[in-house]
């Protein structure tokens, strides 16, 4: 069974950091790319960040140079880095899995989402 457990979202004053946390289980983690993405009220579902399996990672421009995509194969775990945060950041985070060696900007192509963490960024 495949399971995904994310941590670290709250409210934060705008000029912040936050550092997000997915935890994965019951998949092949280490040949697994790795995406976050974010949903905002009333909007679209968007992709914020993805790291593959050599590391390489993609950043949206409106979190690039502001937040980091990094990995942990011995913890099966992915974080996101989060810092000088917008209030235009605030949404619900998802970490994403794609079961496959490279990663995607598209919702669509990854197979498992954890359930989301809300992030808030007050002015």
């Amino acid at each position: 069974q495949v399971q995904l457990t994310e941590s670290g979202g709250r409210s934060v004053q705008a000029g912040g950091s936050l550092r997000l946390s997915c935890a994965a289980s019951g998949l092949p983690f280490s040949s697994s790319a790795m995406g976050w993405f974010r949903q905002a009220p009333g909007k679209e579902r968007e992709f914020v960040a993805t790291i593959n399996t050599r590391g390489m990672t993609s950043y949206a421009d409106s979190v690039k140079d502001r937040f980091t995509i990094s990995r942990d194969n011995a913890k099966n775990t992915v974080y996101l880095q989060t810092n000088s945060l917008k209030p235009e950041d605030t949404a619900v985070y998802y970490c994403a899995v794609r079961t496959v060696i490279w990663g995607s900007t598209l919702a669509r192509e990854y197979d498992y989402w954890g359930q989301g963490t809300q992030v808030t960024v007050s002015s």
